[in-house]
């Protein structure tokens, strides 16, 4: 990494401070915000592009103040931006074709969708598809990991948020797992979906 900085949509800051006042009360969430250095973001939620630096420190204040909830939050914060993209982002007919396709054919559609709008959401960290066998994709020093040292993968909003997508785009059942992250010491996070 050269150090450059990547600009990510709000969904990353909005939709958690949605998932801590719900599931954690609202001063739990200003809490977590004013730990991050981003009190005033909850008077006045981004509706713009911001620096993934703020991602980075909403993320690290978060497991830092709620080490044993972190995963359920980010997870409930990955579900409402799939709820949100799938009701405001992805366009009708997107809507009513890919779930009638077979289902190995809209995860290849969907994830080369997810390829062209990697730049709102990996900031400067690279978002690949993995090719062979089945639906699999990494993001290589993506800001939810990105120096972090963890003994299990921290990427869970990006988990929920991509199957909150595969299962209203793609198949029902769809599951995505983390299957290894650089918070792990992994060279990137990997991510495979099953259905």
């Amino acid at each position: 990494m050269s150090g450059a900085t990547g600009r990510i949509g709000p969904n990353a800051v909005t939709r958690l401070a949605e998932s801590l006042d719900a599931l954690r009360g609202h001063a739990e969430t200003i809490a977590v915000f004013a730990g991050a250095g981003l009190r005033d973001r909850l008077a006045e939620p981004p509706e713009r592009m911001v620096d993934e630096a703020e991602v980075i420190a909403l993320h690290a204040a978060l497991r830092a103040r709620l080490p044993d909830q972190a995963a359920a939050i980010a997870t409930d914060a990955g579900r409402r931006t799939a709820d949100y993209l799938i009701a405001h982002r992805i366009p009708r007919v997107i809507r009513l074709v890919l779930p009638r396709l077979p289902a190995r054919i809209a995860a290849r559609i969907l994830l080369a969708a997810i390829g062209r709008h990697a730049w709102t959401f990996a900031g400067s960290g690279r978002f690949s598809v993995l090719h062979g066998r089945g639906a699999r994709f990494a993001i290589a020093g993506g800001p939810l990991a990105r120096g972090v040292q963890a003994p299990a993968p921290v990427c869970d909003y990006y988990a929920a948020t991509f199957e909150g997508l595969f299962r209203a785009l793609v198949h029902p059942m769809a599951r995505v797992k983390e299957t290894a992250c650089e918070a792990c010491g992994a060279p990137a996070c990997m991510f495979e979906v099953r259905w």
